[in-house]
């Protein structure tokens, strides 16, 4: 075979194996690109089936709740002026630890039914509207107005504090002008998207009895009128604060009784009870309802502005926590957390120069052995809850 044909068939040889390992390459490479393919349209599919994560959105505010105003003649003489009443000055001390709150409460135990039905004190108060004007000036943003003094001058004096709590524009619970009045669920609303309803019952009214046919003037507590409010108020807001005037006028620790009402508070979802009535203080706690839901109680804030002089009915106080709202998806969560409280004492000299103060800014100048009357304080709130701190700083 001469070298011609040779080189003619090797050329062929060469011809077929580079298209052969072509051929391989091109098909290598094309199962490739349709694996890769496949693989994205795999994660494609998956990615549409997947659930996206649901979007958390956490909010909180603050609220603040003081005890009794219960304005005595000597406070309210204190006050006056040439041109009425001022009681702002008796609270300018404790006015930062107020105003600072989203939301602070007040439990008004005086109707506050104006000079013209005339004033009065024990047994039956009646003070002057500027008490209402000094919790604006301070910072309150809610009174609770069930206690058994509400119906002390009738329900003149009942319609007249109401009217002047619409005129300042102050949020009232626990009495009101009418029925349809009764009927509408308190519920406070923030810029923070948590709206917090407040209820407010008392334990009685001293004897006076109600008027027939107008229950609205007071709420009584009532174990079926708690729950059926709750359950309202479940449907209008995100957080429910429930006030109770309740308790032995002068004890130190809760009752039996009251103890009970908590807990059935507590039961029906409640998020913080705040007591009045005692007058003195009582201690802060934690109860755990029914659905292991956890409900804030202080017994009693005792005196926040009096004339009473016994050395514990001198001491209220300011009790504080965090609400926090979390959203997640279509579900909601409230935690309330950080507790706090303030203690706070009524100076005064020979029934004039009414001042509420900070317990911790006392000097033995002002209280005889004040730092041990104060840590005895803290003791006694913090007894039931060791981690509740004390606000010591505005």
């Amino acid at each position: 075979m001469n070298k011609k044909v040779i080189a003619l068939i090797l050329s062929l040889f060469v011809a077929i194996f580079i298209s052969a390992c072509g051929l391989k390459e091109e098909s290598s490479n094309s199962d490739k690109n349709s694996e890769a393919l496949q693989k994205a349209k795999v994660s494609e599919l998956t990615q549409k089936e997947m659930p996206k994560e649901p979007r958390t959105i956490t909010n909180e505010i603050t609220l603040s709740a003081i005890g009794d105003m219960l304005i005595h003649s000597r406070v309210y003489k204190d006050a006056q002026t040439n041109e009425g009443y001022d009681f702002s000055p008796m609270l300018t001390d404790v006015k930062p630890f107020l105003e600072q709150s989203t939301i602070t409460m007040a439990n008004q135990e005086t109707m506050i039914g104006g000079t013209d039905l005339g004033l009065s004190t024990y047994p039956m108060f009646n003070s002057p509207h500027e008490v209402g004007d000094a919790l604006l000036d301070v910072g309150v943003d809610v009174v609770t107005l069930a206690n058994n003094h509400t119906l002390d001058r009738g329900e003149e004096a009942v319609q007249s504090a109401i009217g002047h709590w619409e005129t300042i524009d102050m949020m009232y619970t626990g009495s009101y002008k009418n029925e349809e009045d009764s009927e509408k669920i308190r519920v406070y609303q923030t810029e923070e998207n948590i709206d917090v309803a407040f209820l407010s019952f008392t334990y009685g009214t001293n004897g006076i009895p109600v008027p027939e046919g107008k229950d609205y003037l007071v709420n009584l507590i009532d174990k079926e009128k708690i729950s059926s409010d709750v359950k309202m108020a479940k449907d209008k807001a995100d957080v429910i604060i429930l006030s109770l005037h309740f308790g032995t006028e002068y004890q130190r620790m809760p009752s039996d009784e009251q103890k009970e009402l908590v807990q059935f508070a507590a039961d029906q979802g409640v998020h913080a009870v705040i007591g009045h009535h005692p007058h003195v203080l009582q201690p802060v706690e934690w109860v755990e309802g029914k659905n292991g839901n956890e409900t804030l109680v202080a017994y009693s804030l005792g005196n926040f502005l009096s004339g009473q002089d016994d050395f514990y009915r001198r001491i209220g106080g300011v009790v504080s926590f965090t609400i926090e709202k979390t959203t997640r998806g279509g579900e909601q969560t409230i935690n309330l957390k950080k507790p706090q409280f303030l203690p706070t004492f009524v100076m005064s000299d020979k029934e004039q120069s009414y001042k509420v103060m900070p317990m911790y800014q006392l000097t033995n100048n002002q209280l005889s052995n004040a730092d041990e009357h104060y840590r005895e304080i803290k003791q006694h709130m913090s007894q039931w809850m060791p981690d509740l701190e004390f606000i010591e700083s505005n």
